[in-house]
């Protein structure tokens, strides 16, 4: 009986201190989410259909596509592409990382580079960069290689629920780029230069280095 009056004098607690922030609570994100209104699967969970891609360094395991080997090093960034294109949208997916590496990400507007494993384009940041957390950054792979926006270096680490899975989302619409790491906004970029493509293929990276695994699941997208 004890145990009950001294859970219903947490929730009181909780209740009475006010709204909770959503980074404030469990940090376990829910291993199945339900399809929102005008989305739909990106991956089904059981199969590559529609994804094309090194199948040395991705496979499916728990309902999860991952990518790299936890047992040897990467030895260049590999990348899962969608063999269709996508311009205005919105992208929702879970992503992990284990290992030694502390990289990947996710691209998107982007193309494959002929006659090499890697791709040009938007990336969506997943894990550390430049000595600090660079999830829901975004960075422009093999093109301008360089950061174009990220999230307020205070802020992020107290999103970021690490060693853990994390919510992304990613919103293109136009010139314009938003993220969101666990639902708080990273970034909101706006691209000046019109040259810049606003389509391409979403892939999924694993950086090059020592051995790690990114994981990534409930892929779900819908057109804008």
């Amino acid at each position: 009986m004890k145990s009950c009056f001294i859970g219903i004098a947490v929730v009181a607690t909780l209740f009475l201190s006010g709204p909770v922030k959503a980074q404030e609570l469990s940090k376990v994100v829910p291993a199945k989410v339900s399809l929102e209104s005008g989305f739909k699967w990106l991956f089904d969970g059981k199969s590559l259909d529609g994804w094309e891609g090194n199948l040395d360094w991705f496979r499916i395991e728990d309902n999860c596509i991952v990518a790299g080997n936890i047992a040897k090093p990467i030895p260049h960034n590999e990348f899962l592409c969608t063999k269709a294109n996508y311009d205005n949208f919105e992208l929702k997916l879970h992503v992990r990382l284990k290992g030694q590496g502390d990289n990947a990400g996710v691209q998107f507007r982007t193309v494959r580079i002929p006659g090499k494993t890697e791709v040009s384009g938007f990336q969506c940041d997943v894990g550390n960069a430049f000595g600090r957390p660079v999830w829901g950054a975004l960075y422009d792979e093999s093109r301008r290689n360089k950061m174009l926006a990220e999230g307020d270096k205070d802020k992020v680490p107290s999103w970021l629920h690490k060693d853990d899975w994390n919510e992304l989302t990613v919103r293109a619409e136009g010139d314009r780029i938003q993220i969101w790491l666990n639902g708080n906004l990273t970034v909101d970029y706006t691209e000046k230069d019109e040259k810049i493509a606003k389509t391409g293929i979403i892939a999924l990276q694993i950086h090059s280095g020592p051995p790690t695994e990114a994981w990534y699941r409930n892929i779900r997208i819908r057109s804008l």
